[in-house]
């Protein structure tokens, strides 16, 4: 029996009648074609596919930590994105981002081109590039930055996957002590002070 609003009971099977087909008539030659229709489908999907997003973000965490002097940072990047920005930089070389593979040392050189903190003095701080981790359609890349002395006129400059993308934005979270601060950035505002 039917419930509340028309909806069928669990374990009610649906009768048709011949009359519930008249409708479709017209489309009755082109039967075996509709029946082939969705093994086409899913076989020009699985031919055309290749991942694919609508956006381009990065998301930054830079925590600070007191007992070792260091801002621990971790920024989250999609592979393709990636491997795209590290192929326009070594002349069209296809990069495959995975664990264990050979490319940290191309990984480390575009971070610490694109991803820069300069204290009040204006002088870059050195990054150590810790390693970077694959998880789903992200790659995760680690650094530790030295850090002694207050925010006060720092500059954290944030160009990553700009020269790729016209519509990148890179969020960055910093926490240092008591503080938490988010910056965007994006082509017009690719650093911010601290």
């Amino acid at each position: 029996m039917k419930g509340r609003k028309g909806r069928m009971e669990e374990g009610e099977k649906r009768k048709f009648s011949p009359s519930s087909f008249s409708s479709l008539s017209p489309f009755l030659p082109f039967l075996p074609f509709f029946r082939s229709l969705p093994f086409l489908l899913a076989s020009l999907l699985l031919l055309s596919f290749i991942p694919k997003h609508d956006y381009h973000v990065s998301v930054t965490q830079m925590q600070y930590n007191a007992t070792s002097r260091v801002f621990e940072v971790s920024i989250r990047i999609f592979t393709d994105d990636l491997e795209k920005a590290l192929s326009e930089s070594h002349s069209k070389q296809r990069f495959v981002i995975k664990d264990n593979d050979q490319n940290d040392r191309f990984v480390e050189e575009y971070i610490r081109k694109s991803f820069v903190l300069t204290d009040s003095q204006k002088k870059n701080t050195p990054i150590k590039y810790v390693g970077k981790e694959q998880e789903a359609d992200a790659t995760w890349v680690y650094l530790e930055i030295p850090f002694q002395g207050t925010l006060n006129g720092c500059k954290l400059l944030n160009v990553t996957l700009m020269e790729v993308f016209d519509d990148q934005v890179n969020m960055t979270n910093v926490k240092f002590q008591s503080e938490k601060k988010t910056f965007l950035f994006k082509k017009g505002q690719t650093s911010h002070l601290l």
